[in-house]
This record gives C-alpha cells, sequence and structure tokens, in this order.
C-alpha cells in the first residue's frame, strides 16, 4: 500500500531553487549552456561569471522548497506547568475495592492548592471531595470518610478511595488553584460490571426517570451510564425494550436486527430516543452493578413467596435482590437450572453454561420467568448473604 509523505512533486519530479530547475543549473556550471545554440565552450572569463551567478542562485534559494528542514522555533510548551500528564486517564477497579486516581505535581508553585471533585452531569456540577495545601487539607461531602491523599512524596496529591461503592464511578478532576496560573487534570473510575434490563412486575413501560432511578437502586444496582450500557451491547446485550440512563437519556441495544425492533434494514447498534421528560415520559430502566460483597445460594424447595422470604431468614440471610443475583452470575460464575425467588417477586435463574434443557437459548444469561403469582406458585429461592 502507498502511504502519503505529506509532500507533493511536479511529475516527472525536477527539484527547483528560486525559479530555475537544478539540471539546468548544472549546464552552467559545467560551463555548457543548456539553451540551443549555446552549445560551444565558453571563455574563462565568461566561464566564472556563471559559476559565480548559479551560486548566487543556490544561495538565494526559497527554504520553503527544500525537501528537509532544520526545525524552527522554541520546543512547544508543555499544556502544563504544574501537573504532570496522567500516564493513564482511566482507573478500573470493582465494588469494595481500593482505587488511587494519580495527580503529581511537576513542581511547587508558592501559596498553591490542590482541590478534588467529582463530575457529576446530571446536575451539570462538580462537588468538592479535599482541598490541600500540601501541609493540610480537609474533606466534603458524603466521599469524606472513604477518601484521603496518597501522599507518598511531596509532590504526590492522588485521591485513594477505599470501600468503592456504584455511585463512585464517573469523572474526576484534579485542580491546582494558584492565582492565574490555575490546571487541572480530568481521570475517570471506571467500575467493572454487568448492566441488565428492569421493569417492574406491573409491565413494561411503567417507570419515569426518578423511579426509575430508584427501582435499580432498590434491587443493589444504579441506572446504568450511557458508557456502561454501550460496552454491555458490545458484549452482546440485545433488548428491545427502551430504557432510561442515568443521564436521563432513553435507549436500547440491538445485536440482531428485526422488525419490532426498527426494523431489518438498520444495522446492530444502539437505539435512541434522545433526552426524554423525566417526569411525564415512561420507560424501562437499564441497571448496573459490579462485585458482590457477599455470596447468592439456591434453597431447593417448593416454597410461595412468603415462605422464600422466610427459608432465607432461617439460614441467617435475605431473598437475594436481582442485582445481587446479576453480580453472582458475572464474577462468581453462578450457574443453576433452578428458578428461584428474588426479592421483587420474580423468580430467575443464571446460566453460565448454556444446554438445551435450562432454557435453551445458545448465549449465558440470568433467565426469567417473570412474576408469577405470589401465593399460588412454588419454587426455590435464591439467598444472600452478605461478607
Amino acid at each position: 500500500m502507498h502511504r502519503s509523505t505529506g509532500l507533493s512533486f511536479p511529475e516527472p519530479f525536477i527539484l527547483r531553487w528560486g525559479g530555475c530547475d537544478r539540471a539546468r543549473t548544472q549546464a552552467v556550471v559545467d560551463g555548457h549552456s543548456s539553451s540551443p545554440g549555446d552549445g560551444f565552450l565558453q571563455s574563462p572569463a565568461l566561464k566564472m561569471h556563471r559559476v559565480l551567478l548559479a551560486s548566487l542562485w543556490l544561495l538565494a534559494a526559497s527554504p520553503t522548497s527544500s525537501i528537509f528542514q532544520k526545525p524552527t522555533g522554541s520546543p512547544a510548551t508543555p499544556r502544563l506547568q504544574y501537573l504532570l500528564e496522567p500516564l493513564h486517564t482511566a482507573v478500573h477497579t470493582q465494588r469494595g475495592a481500593t482505587a488511587t486516581l494519580p495527580c503529581v505535581l511537576r513542581a511547587l508553585p508558592r501559596n498553591y492548592r490542590v482541590k478534588w471533585s467529582k463530575v457529576e452531569p446530571a446536575n451539570y456540577g462538580e462537588n468538592v471531595i479535599i482541598i490541600t495545601n500540601g501541609l493540610y487539607h480537609k474533606n466534603y461531602g458524603p466521599l469524606s470518610p472513604r477518601v484521603r491523599l496518597r501522599h507518598s512524596h511531596r509532590y504526590d496529591a492522588s485521591l485513594t478511595i477505599t470501600d468503592v461503592t456504584l455511585e463512585d464511578e464517573g469523572r474526576y478532576r484534579c485542580q491546582l488553584v494558584n492565582g492565574l496560573e490555575d490546571e487541572s487534570v480530568s481521570l475517570t473510575l471506571h467500575l467493572e460490571g454487568v448492566v441488565f434490563p428492569y421493569q417492574p412486575i406491573n409491565g413494561r413501560y411503567r417507570f419515569n426517570y426518578h423511579e426509575a432511578k430508584r427501582a435499580c437502586e432498590q434491587q443493589d444496582a444504579r441506572l446504568a451510564t450511557y458508557q456502561q450500557l454501550y460496552k454491555a451491547w458490545m458484549e452482546g446485550l440485545d433488548w428491545c425494550n427502551a430504557g432510561w440512563v442515568l443521564d436521563g437519556t432513553v435507549h436500547y441495544p440491538i445485536i440482531n436486527s428485526r422488525e419490532p425492533c426498527g426494523g431489518r434494514l438498520l444495522l446492530p447498534g444502539i437505539r435512541s430516543y434522545g433526552a426524554k421528560d423525566k417526569q411525564r415520559d415512561r420507560f424501562d430502566a437499564f441497571c448496573f452493578t459490579s462485585a458482590l460483597q457477599g455470596e447468592v445460594y439456591f434453597i431447593r424447595g417448593h416454597l410461595n413467596f412468603k415462605e422464600a422470604g422466610q427459608a432465607c431468614r432461617n439460614h441467617g440471610a435475605t431473598i437475594a435482590k436481582v442485582g445481587q443475583l446479576y453480580s453472582a452470575w458475572k464474577f462468581l460464575g453462578l450457574d443453576r437450572c433452578d428458578g428461584g425467588w428474588l426479592a421483587d417477586g420474580s423468580v430467575r435463574y443464571p446460566i453460565t453454561t448454556p444446554r438445551q434443557r435450562c432454557g435453551g437459548l445458545p448465549e449465558p444469561g440470568v433467565r426469567s420467568f417473570g412474576f408469577p403469582s405470589k401465593e399460588l406458585r412454588t419454587y426455590g429461592t435464591y439467598c444472600f448473604v452478605g461478607t
């Protein structure tokens, strides 16, 4: 494959200086004219005159027409004067872990402060987390009990977050405050997790935005971000019902294009309804959960919903939530071909190794029997015990 060099030359390629070509100049230097009728030997004086003329042409050549040029000017000034650019702007972690967001100074200006804040796209603001002047610091907001400065050396202003929660995911800013020379770096904390679609017992498209947010939280999850939904789609999530995500927009992920889901002619992708009215419009929810801080296990039996809850309590546990079952399936490889009650009244079972007698679907996933009658139907139950 031909690779462009960014340079273009007329064809055939003749290198030119100051309006004359190199072939012409070389002929003059050799004492021979290449013009018609000039093919005779020149006198020594005229020959020297033309040599001097050729030298002047070369010295007067335009520097912009050369192939190679020496760099001019001073090197570009770094974007940041006091803060080092982080090697990686994304930090990956799991719920319950400890994560550190790097922020290191290259120099210590006089009377400086470093301020850490979390960017909140939902309300277009930033929440201050910690402020330090290198000697003292003060924590702010709900993250206050779980954050500290790493301070491994005098230039280190990195932020450490302990016992990471689902709400900690997002974009953070480390800002050096120094009068007129303020500067900052942005970093993103990513949680490894799983996205799952969720709808209530009374059917699809029942949630406004605030109800969807609350429903995810009740199932040990939170509303997924668009980026989390996109990643889940790349990993195979195919769902034809539109749902809310954290920024108040509505989408649904399609792997296999089909008529009820935007039509067969559309390529696979994330179908989008854009931003919707958070009070009036109603859709499902896309929830996100991360690593489990505990264990999910199955109790076999013919139990109605009330009996299922009591069976878990008899073992010192609680009936598992939907997000906890998804987390156990994703991170602990829970594989069970038995439908069991969950806390929201639904019946589901997790499959990591697909097989014909366990739903018949070729992909791993959490299968659902919906919301059967809590009094009339009997199943086993999935229980959760925390660590």
